[in-house]
């Protein structure tokens, strides 16, 4: 299974993020998601993509904490 590899070519590294290759082929060429090339082609260790999605997933934390103590104040002041 993908998820048992360190380095993942495009098609193992969009089957572990849930995404089509495509889309992840956009977020290289967007410098969005960590990457290198060996060669000519894209190559992702699941360590930095691990740690990426720490990061994008702790950046959306705050908001929805926001977002929840929003809707609770409305709440409470029906």
């Amino acid at each position: 299974m993908a998820d048992s590899r360190e380095v993942m070519n495009i098609r193992q590294a969009s089957q572990y993020l849930g995404v089509s290759p495509d889309t992840l082929y956009k977020y290289v060429g967007e410098q969005k998601i960590p990457a290198f090339k060996l060669g000519n082609r894209w190559r992702f260790k699941k360590s930095r993509l691990d740690q990426w999605m720490e990061e994008k997933s702790a950046q959306m934390e705050p908001k929805s904490k926001k977002k929840s103590k929003a809707v609770a104040k409305a709440a409470g002041s029906l």
